[in-house]
C-alpha cells in the first residue's frame, strides 16, 4: 500500500524538527514554542502534536508538566549507555552483514558513504542523520530484524552526539579515514576486521564524548 499524502507530509515535519533539534537549532533551556513553530511551517497544531509525540518517543524532546515541549539535554549518562549498547551490538552485526551482502547492498552503502562524506567535508548539519544511514547500510544485510531495529533507535539517539564529537579540530578528518576504512574492509567481505575496525570506531566516539561531556558536568560520573 502507498502512503498516503497525510503521512507523507507527516513524516516530513517529523524529520525537519528531528534535523533542527540534532542541529541545535532550539534553546535546550526554553520550552518549544509551539505557535510559533506551527505558523513558521504552515501547519495546524494537530500535526505538529503529532510530531512531538513520535519525538518525544524517540527520546529527542521531553515533556514537563504546565510547561510543555523541551529538546532533552545532551547527557553523559545517555551518551555512554548508548555507545555501550551500540558496543554490544553493531561489530557482530556489521561483520555478518559483510558476508551477506549482494550488489544492491553494496550500492546502497558506497551511496550513504558518499552523501555522508561530502555532508562532513562542507560542515553540513545532516551530517548527524547521514552518519545513521551510512552504518544501518552497513548493518542492514545481517539477516536479523530485531538487532536492526535495536540498531536504527541507538543511531537515532547517537545524531545529537555524533555531531558535538565532530566539532574538535582533527576529529573529523578523522572520522572520514575511518568510514572510508570501515566500508573498504566490509565491502571486501573481511568479517573480522570489519568487527575490529566498528568496535575501535564506536569505542573511540564514546571516548571523545566522556571527555566532552564531562567537561561540561565536572560532578557528572560514569558508572562502571
Amino acid at each position: 500500500m502507498l502512503p498516503t499524502v497525510k503521512t507523507v507530509i507527516s513524516q516530513q515535519i517529523i524529520d525537519a524538527l528531528r534535523d533542527r533539534i540534532v542541529c541545535g537549532g532550539f534553546d535546550a533551556d526554553q520550552p518549544i514554542r509551539q505557535d510559533a513553530l506551527a505558523a513558521e511551517l504552515g501547519i495546524s497544531k494537530i500535526p505538529l502534536r503529532e510530531a512531538f509525540a513520535k519525538l518525544e518517543q524517540e527520546g529527542l524532546i521531553v515533556s514537563r508538566a504546565n510547561r510543555g515541549f523541551f529538546v532533552s539535554p545532551l547527557s553523559l549518562v545517555e551518551a555512554v549507555d548508548v555507545f555501550d549498547l551500540r558496543l554490544q551490538l553493531e561489530p557482530a552485526a556489521t561483520a555478518e552483514a559483510s558476508t551477506r551482502l549482494g550488489e544492491s547492498d553494496l550500492k546502497a552503502a558506497r551511496a550513504a558513504l558518499t552523501e555522508l562524506d561530502a555532508a562532513m567535508a562542507a560542515g553540513q548539519p545532516s551530517a548527524g542523520a547521514l552518519n545513521r544511514t551510512f552504518h544501518m547500510a552497513l548493518v542492514g544485510p545481517c539477516g536479523r530484524p530485531v538487532t536492526v531495529q535495536l540498531l536504527s533507535r541507538l543511531l537515532l539517539l547517537s545524531e545529537r552526539y555524533t555531531i558535538k564529537t565532530l566539532e574538535p579540530s582533527g576529529r573529523l578528518a578523522r572520522a572520514r579515514a575511518e568510514h572510508q576504512s570501515l566500508f573498504d574492509a566490509w565491502a571486501a567481505g573481511k568479517s573480522e576486521a570489519v568487527a575490529a575496525l566498528i568496535v575501535a570506531h564506536i569505542s573511540g566516539t564514546r571516548d571523545d564524548l566522556v571527555s566532552e561531556l564531562k567537561a561540561q558536568e565536572p560532578t557528572s560520573k560514569v558508572a562502571g
